[in-house]
């Protein structure tokens, strides 16, 4: 998923953040799962790259989950497509785990940069 140089890097994301990333993306606004790979690579400039065989299985745990509901319409390209959008549960889901992700980076930072004394 994340980048290194001009190499994609492939599911070195810590496990429950795609769903994060996915559930912030489905906040914006509905899509279909290309269009989620899409914004994710778009709005990480590139250093997040989906890959179709974590995202549809993450798509369908969060719609078990009632995190997102689904639907099915026609995309731009006129091409049949499964639309997902973000429930209220999820968009409960969402503000909890960014909370969560928030205290974790600044864990992290706390070990990686230490201030100095």
């Amino acid at each position: 998923m994340p980048k290194r140089g001009n190499a994609p890097m492939q599911g070195e994301l810590l496990q429950g953040t795609l769903d994060l990333l996915v559930l912030k993306t489905l906040a914006i606004g509905t899509a279909h799962g290309h269009t989620i790979a899409h914004a994710i690579a778009h709005r990480s400039e590139e250093v997040l790259q989906v890959e179709h065989g974590s995202l549809y299985p993450a798509l369908h745990r969060l719609e078990d989950r009632g995190w997102i509901s689904s639907f099915w319409g026609t995309s731009e390209n006129n091409r049949r497509a499964r639309y997902y959008r973000l429930t209220p549960k999820g968009r409960a889901q969402l503000a909890e785990q960014t909370t969560r992700w928030d205290e974790i980076v600044r864990a992290v930072n706390r070990i990686l940069r230490p201030a100095i004394e």
